[in-house]
């Protein structure tokens, strides 16, 4: 099932709400002790009106802050949306990210593309969970600069893992010996996409990702 989904934060609108409502009772109590003293002054003796004045002026100030802020957070809204529509085109299709951390599910493998800044004739690939424990380390077959892994989920003790996250690290050397660092990024087919307090997220096999950190698509 694909989906285009709009989550976002109502904190930041019920501050807003809250300080303008605030506002306005603060300036309904001014306006009615305004009136009240206008009304029992003194012809004689004329109240000093540059405080209320000056009172008058730091109210419209604050509402229009606030106001500014009420459309600011609109057109950001409507960015967003924008957003949310045109990477709607991505579901369905393969993309590639910036993080080692892959989904799992009983259905769909997790599966890197890995790099290195020159070839490699060995490589061994260490499975991490979400919470940074090491599920299995084992060697895989790799050779260049460049490659793919494809991992089911099976130990090499032959245990299923539970669905979930996983980061892939991987540790490769060279013909002669000397180790040689690889990165790994996972890889998958786009199912939704949901824009969450004002980013555009893709989820890819059960893993949420920001679209500022796709490599690639197709």
């Amino acid at each position: 099932m694909t989906t285009v989904t709009t989550t976002a934060s109502t904190t930041t609108d019920t501050k807003a709400a809250a300080a303008s409502s605030k506002l306005n009772a603060d300036f309904d109590m001014f306006l009615k002790l305004l009136t009240t003293q206008m009304q029992n002054q003194d012809p004689l003796d004329p109240m000093d009106t540059a405080q209320y004045t000056q009172q008058l002026v730091q109210y419209s100030q604050v509402e229009q802050s606030i106001e500014q802020t009420s459309t600011l957070k609109s057109l950001l809204a409507a960015f967003g949306t924008q957003n949310l529509m045109q990477a709607s085109a991505m579901i369905g299709a393969q993309v590639e990210t910036n993080s080692p951390v892959s989904g799992l599910s009983a259905a769909t493998p997790a599966q890197w593309t890995w790099s290195a800044p020159r070839n490699v004739a060995s490589m061994t690939a260490t499975i991490k969970d979400e919470k940074g424990k090491i599920i299995d380390t084992f060697p895989i077959d790799a050779t260049g600069a460049a490659g793919a892994f494809t991992w089911d989920g099976t130990t090499k003790a032959g245990k299923k893992v539970e669905p979930g996250l996983y980061k892939l690290e991987l540790a490769g050397k060279d013909a002669s010996g000397t180790a040689v660092t690889a990165t790994a990024h996972a890889y998958g087919k786009v199912s939704d996409v949901e824009l969450s307090n004002g980013v555009v997220q893709v989820t890819i096999n059960g893993n949420k990702v920001p679209t500022g950190d796709l490599l690639r698509i197709g």
